[in-house]
């Protein structure tokens, strides 16, 4: 399978130059033979949004724009950031997975960053749930940027099933690392190494580039195979089409060597969970 990160810089509140910017990608991946192509979180509307956040925003049930990836999914699949109107004035920071010309899963982002330099629950609704769901290829989750950093949510994928974990990021960069890195960029891919090597599935990390806003972002898309060795990964500071073949199959093989999954005890979770929440006070 061949997998594609298209690691844009998008344009803050114009969704017709995003939408050129997005079919370009797709061109060029369908050109080079990916099976899947995955976009930044708010790929099409860029991230600090602010006021501009309805004026953006989509129905998945009655938005041409959204119709045009359905028929471009029929040769490519896709996955891609928006802002979603789920009902009349009510907002998510939402990520879609097209496959096959159908719209196959929508995730709205249920941890809103909203603290330091974030805003996100002072204009995005609250997502409720971490659902698995089946692809052409296999079992899959969605995450949007700061979902990935809860492990909790990342476990509900892992005991779901999932073989690959998608994450959909606009992780701007903070500090200086080593060479042309920004030190928060360690965090997101300690993370990647971790879920991947623990839950024994895909973990591909796709995050935007550039500035907005006086933000810069922090790049440095990634994929891990489920033993937690990274693939590929892609600049920190430039755009890029990033592409890389993954084996499917290699999911056996780690399983057997790493056995989360056969020793996996969901039951014995959500029994402790219940025991927690039980105890929780105001």
């Amino acid at each position: 399978m061949k997998v594609a990160l298209a690691q844009t810089a998008p344009y803050l509140g114009n969704l017709d130059k995003n939408f050129q910017q997005h079919k370009e990608r797709i061109e060029k991946a369908r050109s080079a033979g990916v099976d899947l192509l995955i976009f930044p979180e708010l790929s099409l509307t860029g991230y600090t949004l602010q006021d501009m956040t309805q004026e953006v925003a989509l129905r998945v049930d009655a938005a041409p724009l959204l119709d045009e990836f359905r028929s471009m999914s029929r040769e490519i699949a896709i996955v891609l950031g928006f802002v979603e109107e789920k009902e009349r004035g009510l907002f998510f920071n939402s990520a879609a997975y097209f496959a096959e010309g159908e719209l196959r899963h929508v995730h709205r982002k249920v941890y809103l960053p909203t603290y330091g330099m974030f805003e996100e629950a002072k204009f995005f609704a609250q997502g409720k749930n971490f659902h698995t769901f089946d692809t052409p290829f296999t079992r899959t989750g969605l995450m949007i940027c700061y979902d990935f950093l809860h492990y909790g949510a990342c476990y509900l994928h892992f005991a779901g099933g999932a073989d690959m974990i998608i994450v959909l990021s606009a992780a701007p960069g903070r500090g200086f690392a080593e060479g042309d890195t920004y030190a928060t960029s360690h965090m997101w891919e300690l993370m990647g190494e971790t879920i991947s090597r623990f839950s024994t599935a895909f973990v591909i990390y796709c995050n935007r580039v550039g500035f907005e806003d006086g933000k810069a972002f922090a790049g440095g898309s990634f994929i891990f195979n489920p033993g937690g060795e990274l693939l590929a990964q892609a600049s920190y500071t430039e755009e890029e089409l990033l592409i890389q073949d993954i084996d499917l199959d290699s999911i056996r093989t780690w399983r057997k060597k790493l056995p989360y999954r056969r020793d996996n005890k969901p039951e014995i979770v959500l029994e402790a969970l219940r025991r927690v929440v039980s105890r929780y006070e105001d």
